[in-house]
């Protein structure tokens, strides 16, 4: 049977332009992967929008890290301002990783 270890599996709703600068919040963590994903559209309390294709308005990511608890205790700690100010969605789960020395 593998091996499992439990890891943090961290997930941030952003802005698109903000993107680079969340990344660089996980580089000054230590926190080496990451995936971006494109999102279409979606809705919340301020309600729905959509990707226009054109312009770029409404442009939404997902960025998608995978961490020990201490980094993403850091990686939180850091982005604790931007949440209200850059309307961040932050969430953080317990996940099951093979390999867990690389994360």
């Amino acid at each position: 049977m593998v091996d499992t270890v439990q890891r943090k599996r961290i997930e941030i709703l952003v802005d698109t332009p903000l993107v680079p600068k969340i990344i660089g919040f996980a580089k000054q963590v230590d926190i080496s992967g990451w995936s971006v994903i494109k999102i279409a559209s979606g809705g919340g309390r301020d309600g729905r929008w959509q990707h226009d294709e054109i312009t770029g308005a409404a442009a939404k990511s997902i960025i998608l890290m995978i961490a020990n608890k201490e980094k993403a205790q850091q990686l939180t700690d850091a982005l604790a301002p931007l949440l209200d100010s850059h309307s961040l969605l932050l969430t953080i789960a317990n996940v099951e990783v093979v390999r867990g020395d690389r994360f």
